[in-house]
């Protein structure tokens, strides 16, 4: 199995960046490929970006995409998202994600992630 824990979220103002990080433990962490999910307080919980197993592919939502960075370190066992730009919107709670790939190529569909960590908050002031 996997266990992820998320860290990094915090209180910040419009304009301002955030790094959020994703300590994994357990199996085959370089086989998996890692995402990022939010959900804001009346809302589904919606994907914002996920990394392949070998980080060679990344696919970002529309709505953060030019502002955020998915990245991950397998020697680690982390997995990284640099927020940029971030806005009012962006105001929900983060969860790290994981689902185990038969390639190091693939992006997996969001409703595939079957492994999940326990959410940091974020918070984004105007």
């Amino acid at each position: 199995q996997v266990q992820l824990v998320e860290s990094g979220g915090g209180l910040v103002q419009a304009g301002d960046s955030l790094r959020l990080s994703c300590a994994a433990s357990g199996r085959t962490f370089s086989n998996s490929a890692m995402g990022w999910f939010r959900q804001a307080p009346g809302k589904e919980r919606e994907f914002v970006a996920s990394v392949s197993g070998n980080s060679y592919n990344t696919v970002y939502a529309d709505s953060v995409k030019g502002r955020f960075t998915i990245s991950r370190d397998n020697a680690k066992n982390t997995v990284n998202l640099q927020m940029s730009s971030l806005k009012p919107e962006d105001t929900a709670v983060y969860y790290c994600a994981a689902v185990f790939t038969r390639s190091p190529f693939s992006l997996p569909r969001p409703s595939e992630y079957n492994f999940w960590g326990q959410g940091t908050q974020v918070t984004v002031t105007s």
